[in-house]
């Protein structure tokens, strides 16, 4: 196995370091994907690199997955309209900031809208 030593100041290295263009332009086929796993030993092997080959869907899209993406670009646009509309702006902040301290209060403004925004279309 490959052991890694890393510089100075960098601890550890997790996510994708390179992923396939979806276009073919580039000349990455694989996917590389570091992670780094955090437990409670005393071994410092805790990186690990994988190799992903691309994949191609086996199955059409079906009609459930297609009103869910539907659903979710209604979404979307009703979001980013929401934001940019000054009329709504005082009233989604004073609504957020009521209930981002509750147990199952969204965190951010994004997803406060976004739960208001699934509200409304129903």
């Amino acid at each position: 196995m490959a052991k890694v030593t890393w510089s100075t100041g960098i601890d550890h290295v997790s996510g994708a370091l390179s992923k396939p263009s979806k276009n073919g332009q580039h000349s990455c086929t694989k996917m590389l994907l570091a992670t780094h796993r955090v437990a409670a030993t005393m071994s410092k092997d805790c990186n690990r690199l994988y190799l992903r080959e691309v994949t191609k869907r086996r199955t059409p899209v079906t009609a459930d997955e297609q009103l869910v993406r539907t659903r979710f670009a209604a979404i979307a646009r009703a979001v980013n309209q929401r934001r940019n509309d000054l009329s709504k702006i005082a009233g989604d902040l004073a609504g957020f900031n009521a209930q981002k301290d509750n147990p199952r209060g969204k965190k951010t403004l994004r997803s406060y809208l976004w739960m208001v925004c699934d509200a409304e279309l129903g």
